[in-house]
């Protein structure tokens, strides 16, 4: 049977707490698996906004696109452009869908989740780590499929003198590995800080305005300061989006080119 739970929010604070919206019981067997929560209905939200967005400039199959089709042409261009100069040579083509598809969901996710009371997506670590390790992972066994033992040479810089090498050896390895938690971390922690600044500046100045008249005419100066910081979250949130397909770019030239 259909179980609605926690379908209401009452903090700020939820939207970096999954919940359950729909759940399925069963005596028989666990189907945990299959509840609706939180983070599937936002991934849900993402996915279908990312489709409106292409049917709207799609304007029907017509040969002349909607007027949405020019900020669709201008991300699809600034990506391109970027994937192009960052891998550079014939291959650039073979990566560009994956790191657009990620720059669409990281960018439209990071958006949605600046609605007041939403779920941010990208503030969850172990989603967002997670996501990197599969990039780290995907890389790695990219370089050994293309070079096979050669691509252990990316871990000696070219002009090491000999007694450096083990040294150089130890801190490139260390650095590779620790591309797989730095892609995630970055994007998550930006994302987590901003919104959780946001959340204490904005129940300090709450309280601080409902103290008597003074204060709640002189809070209207911390109210500007946060509005400014939240189109700087926006901002943020944008090349934060934008830096995670920059790091994705560079580290797949590292994998075909090993340089």
């Amino acid at each position: 049977m259909f179980n609605l739970l926690n379908t209401y929010i009452t903090s700020p604070l939820d939207q970096f707490e999954i919940r359950t919206l729909l759940g399925l019981q069963s005596s028989f067997i666990d189907l945990s698996c299959l509840n609706l929560t939180t983070f599937s209905l936002y991934t849900i939200i993402v996915l279908l906004v990312i489709l409106c967005l292409y049917t709207l400039t799609n304007n029907n199959n017509k040969i002349i696109g909607s007027r949405w089709l020019i900020s669709q042409e201008a991300i699809y261009d600034t990506i391109m452009n970027m994937v192009k100069g960052q891998i550079g040579g014939k291959n650039w083509g073979l990566y560009f869908p994956m790191i657009f598809t990620f720059f669409m969901f990281i960018f439209i996710a990071n958006l949605i989740s600046m609605i007041p009371y939403s779920f941010a997506l990208s503030a969850h670590l172990v989603f967002i780590i997670s996501l990197s390790i599969i990039i780290w992972l995907g890389n790695t066994i990219l370089g050994l499929y293309k070079h096979g033992w050669t691509f252990f040479s990316l871990f000696v810089p070219t002009g090491t003198p000999l007694p450096l090498v083990p040294l150089l050896v130890i801190i490139e390895t260390l650095s590779y590995i620790a591309r797989s938690i730095s892609l995630g971390l970055r994007l998550g922690s930006n994302i987590l800080a901003g919104h959780l600044l946001m959340i204490i500046l904005a129940g300090l100045t709450f309280n601080f305005m409902l103290i008597n008249l003074f204060t709640l005419v002189f809070g209207f100066v911390p109210l500007a300061m946060i509005l400014a910081i939240m189109f700087l979250e926006f901002a943020i949130g944008i090349i934060q989006s934008y830096v995670w397909c920059i790091l994705t770019a560079s580290y797949l030239k590292d994998a075909v080119y090993l340089h």
